[in-house]
């Protein structure tokens, strides 16, 4: 299936200079799921009864989404690519990830929405450190 960010890579008029294109796009998707996620869950953590008992919950999704989408839109750009800041993106991002998955785990056997936040935060963490190992 063709998506957005593989039809926008394919299109790019210049040469990536050697990045994988495959682990770019999913990095770029997964970042962009991520923060969508990561919203969603903060959002749901402020219905609940006990928001209160989530409160670091939410500032760790909201910093996430913040720092996932900055980062799918910094490898969305391509002309003067700069491989030093790309890579200090992927690993703050990757790092933010990890702390938002390891904080949803922590309120997943009861609030689903932490769950499957926490899933798509491994996801990102995983395509953040598997496009650093391409750099």
């Amino acid at each position: 299936m063709t998506t957005m960010v593989s039809e926008m890579l394919r299109t790019y008029p210049a040469d990536l200079g050697g990045v994988n294109r495959e682990a770019m796009e999913r990095c770029i998707s997964e970042c962009f799921d991520c923060s969508q996620a990561c919203t969603a869950c903060a959002d749901a953590c402020l219905s609940e009864d006990m928001v209160a008992e989530l409160r670091k919950c939410i500032r760790t999704n909201l910093d996430c989404a913040d720092i996932c989408e900055a980062t799918g839109k910094i490898l969305s750009r391509h002309t003067g690519y700069d491989a030093n800041i790309t890579r200090a993106q992927l690993q703050a991002c990757a790092m933010v990830c990890k702390s938002c998955a390891d904080e949803c785990e922590r309120h997943a056997d009861m609030h689903e929405h932490c769950r499957v936040c926490a899933e798509a935060c491994r996801r990102c963490e995983q395509a953040c450190n598997e496009l650093l190992a391409t750099l």
